[in-house]
């Protein structure tokens, strides 16, 4: 039993250690399913021509919404993915160290931190999300329980913008494998479409797994 135990211990301490490199243990949203699932997964989407923007609005995706006492969805994940955080009364930071992933740089004030949504919300409407009702797009925007919220740089954040992976994927090579599984699982999970060039750059990030 304690082998086991050891052998678990030594098998998270590696994943760390994959997903952020060297320095401090560090949070990170749900782990996604691995490389094998994934793929099997990206095989079952539907693809098509992606659709327009039109009629597109981020209101249409209502977000940051309360999750508890005064603390809304950005405040849980600054809380979740960064390190010695502390909070006031409004569950603002007032303390905190957060390792954006997308460029592998450390960041010690909150307000350079953004909240990305792994896929975009415009990505997402151009992928069958236009149909949703409002209700379905606000647990999209807001989703904890799987990887669909990450905190970042507000610059990588903003580079990214609402690109799929065909057209921009983390700089910090290390990061694709799991980025690609993130991807994948909120497409799947929501039965969400994907256009060819985006299935072909997943399918050559999961070769990095």
């Amino acid at each position: 039993m304690r082998r086991l135990f050891v052998c678990t211990l030594t098998a998270l301490a590696t994943l760390t250690t994959m997903v952020l490199g060297a320095g401090p243990a560090l949070a990170y949203p749900p782990t996604p399913p691995s490389a094998s699932t994934a793929a099997t997964q990206l095989a079952s989407l539907t693809v098509k021509a992606e659709g327009s923007t039109t009629g597109y609005s981020r209101d249409l995706f209502p977000h940051w919404h309360t999750v508890s006492g005064t603390c809304d969805t950005r405040d849980e994940v600054l809380k979740r993915d960064g390190t010695g955080v502390t909070v006031d009364s409004n569950c603002e930071p007032t303390a905190g160290k957060w390792y954006s992933v997308y460029d592998a740089v450390y960041l010690t004030d909150d307000s350079a931190v953004d909240i990305d949504h792994i896929v975009p919300l415009a990505e997402a409407w151009k992928s069958g999300a236009n149909t949703w009702t409002t209700a379905k797009r606000e647990e999209l925007a807001n989703n904890l329980t799987i990887a669909q919220l990450i905190a970042v740089s507000a610059s990588s954040n903003r580079s990214k913008g609402d690109q799929d992976p065909a057209s921009w994927q983390p700089p910090n090579a290390s990061v694709h494998c799991i980025y690609a599984r993130e991807w994948i699982w909120v497409k799947y999970t929501y039965h969400l479409s994907l256009q060819s060039a985006e299935k072909t750059a997943l399918q050559g990030m999961l070769a990095a797994c």
